[in-house]
């Protein structure tokens, strides 16, 4: 590759961005982040304000349940049409659409109820935020997947990425700002109106095109077509547990790290201000900075080097973590560790999402997507629960080395995943 291409491609991949599938795809990804944090810690601290006990409000963590289980339902989202809305604007656009108005409607509604006076409602509306909220990434997923290319992929998923992380703040720390001035009501119907965004990017977006495949006239054509074709097609590809076994582990070591962050942050003496200003804030940047990164490196290199890139990275700024632990309270060591962690696990996110984008054939995109990532949200979680034991076997500087090495395993299986023909290097790698 000459020097001139080089330049051509990393040109071409910053140019993209300005491309309008790829703005509208980011404004999609602001509606997607709305509504997670405030069924995470925003539920909590409204909760707790409106005079909550404590039990209570450890209950409400059920409601993040659905972003583990949107696989079950993906199939009907993917398959099955809706009146009015599937007609009038296509199978992506009309679901995406539909689950806007209800999503809306129902943060609007959960500012008008008392929490003490009359649990009942909030545990509903909550409980429907959560399962609209997965359901909506469901079918927000699929429409990026679908109306990009293959090495266009890298710069949606960092539209989505970045897009996403603006809903977090929107709903985090846009909330908690607001709600000191005004009340409760106002703040949830600011909040949902955030989401006509979301809204004006599907009425905007052209509708894909889609695979024809049989019609689905009852339940047995439905179960064949929508729930066991996308996964027998999955696996029976050549190297399907390979694959598998790759979205388990290649961001492994930053998610056994990332669970002990706060842990370690208060061991070293840090303070919550610290924490908030470098890790919260500052972190964020550095996130939304690194997955803009790797979809300019996608398109610029191809999706396999930029994989390899961006592990190699992951794990090398993991030991950045060590060098806080010897530091000690010095904030100007942990602003560097924070912003090399995040930036290259954003540029490792992006390039990661678009090859899980890649891996999905489009007449399944929704219900394969949608399998992928619980898989890889409920594998992380569940690989990381012994991450305390770790620390407190070897301490604080070991624990942090050892994660960088645990990213091994997952770069030698992106070598693996090469002979594979289920594995499409974008054409820019050929």
């Amino acid at each position: 590759m000459t020097d001139t291409t080089a330049l051509q491609r990393f040109r071409a991949g910053l140019l993209i961005y300005k491309d309008r599938r790829i703005i509208l795809i980011a404004l999609m990804g602001i509606a997607s982040g709305l509504p997670l944090l405030l069924t995470l810690s925003t539920l909590g601290y409204w909760l707790r304000t409106q005079g909550l006990d404590l039990t209570s409000i450890g209950l409400f963590a059920v409601v993040g349940t659905p972003y583990a289980l949107k696989f079950l339902w993906a199939p009907v989202i993917d398959k099955i049409s809706l009146p009015l809305f599937t007609a009038k604007l296509g199978q992506r656009r009309g679901w995406a659409l539909f689950i806007q108005i209800l999503l809306m409607a129902a943060i609007a509604s959960l500012g008008f109820t008392d929490p003490v006076v009359a649990l009942a409602p909030v545990a509903i509306l909550t409980t429907s935020i959560g399962f609209l909220s997965a359901s909506q990434d469901v079918v927000l997923d699929a429409l990026r997947i679908e109306l990009l290319e293959e090495d266009e992929q890298g710069a949606g998923a960092a539209a989505t990425q970045g897009g996403y992380r603006i809903g977090l703040l929107i709903s985090g720390a846009g909330v908690l700002f607001l709600s000191d001035f005004v009340s409760w009501a106002v703040v949830f119907v600011c909040l949902s109106g955030f989401m006509t965004l979301g809204m004006l990017a599907v009425l905007l977006v052209k509708e894909p095109d889609h695979p024809k495949t049989a019609e689905i006239r009852d339940m047995k054509t439905f179960m064949k077509v929508g729930v066991i074709s996308p996964f027998s097609e999955f696996l029976v590809r050549p190297g399907a547990f390979v694959i598998l076994t790759f979205v388990l582990l290649y961001k492994f070591g930053d998610a056994i790290g990332g669970t002990m962050a706060n842990p370690f942050y208060v061991d070293m003496g840090f303070t919550g201000t610290d924490i908030a200003l470098v890790s919260k804030t500052a972190g964020i940047i550095a996130t939304m900075v690194g997955v803009f990164a790797g979809g300019v490196l996608v398109r610029a290199i191809g999706l396999f080097l930029s994989l390899v890139i961006g592990g190699i990275l992951q794990a090398a700024t993991n030991m950045l973590y060590a060098w806080v632990a010897v530091s000690g309270t010095d904030v100007s060591v942990l602003a560097i560790a924070i912003w090399g962690d995040n930036f290259t696990g954003g540029l490792g996110s992006a390039a990661f999402i678009a090859y899980l984008s890649v891996l999905c054939n489009r007449e399944f995109t929704a219900t394969q997507y949608a399998l992928l990532t619980s898989f890889m949200a409920f594998g992380r979680t569940l690989l990381s629960t012994p991450s305390g034991w770790l620390v407190e076997q070897v301490g604080w500087v070991e624990f942090f080395i050892m994660t960088s090495f645990l990213a091994v395993p997952g770069l030698v299986l992106i070598f693996v995943l090469s002979r594979y023909k289920a594995y499409k290097p974008t054409k820019s790698a050929d």
